[in-house]
């Protein structure tokens, strides 16, 4: 299959603090992710523009969702988020493609709308040097 849609990730799993995987696909909402590189420009005034080297890799991410407190659930994972100081893996998985890094996530604030919704935006950054790679 060539292009696809968004809909139907396989997986979505994040570590709990003790280290186990679990998946709370059905708590994310929505999620944003990115695999950036840094660059340093080297250009001398020999050059009319721009020349540059690829550094460090990078990976970040925001998970977005609902406030589940089951157990094993969303809440679960992501409440000791505040209180612990462990790297947790994230596996993402769509399509057979797999996104595997040791997420160190920063914050877990939740949001009640004026509405009613209680959801979660939790961000996360690469923790162990390894340069993010599909699989």
């Amino acid at each position: 299959m060539a292009k696809e849609s968004g809909i139907g990730w396989t997986t979505c799993s994040v570590d709990d603090a003790a280290g186990t995987p679990r998946v709370i696909k059905n708590d994310i909402t929505n999620l944003q992710f990115a695999t950036p590189r840094a660059t340093q420009d080297v250009t001398g005034i020999d050059k009319s523009a721009m020349e540059r080297l690829l550094l460090l890799a990078d990976f970040s991410v925001t998970l977005n969702g609902v406030f589940n407190d089951a157990a094993n659930a969303a809440h679960d994972v992501f409440k000791t988020v505040p209180s612990t100081s462990v790297a947790r893996t994230l596996a993402l998985t769509v399509s057979g493609q797999s996104l595997n890094n040791e997420v160190l996530f920063t914050d877990y604030p939740l949001s009640r709308s004026d509405s009613g919704e209680l959801t979660f935006a939790v961000p996360g950054v690469l923790a162990d040097g390894t340069v993010p790679t599909w699989t």
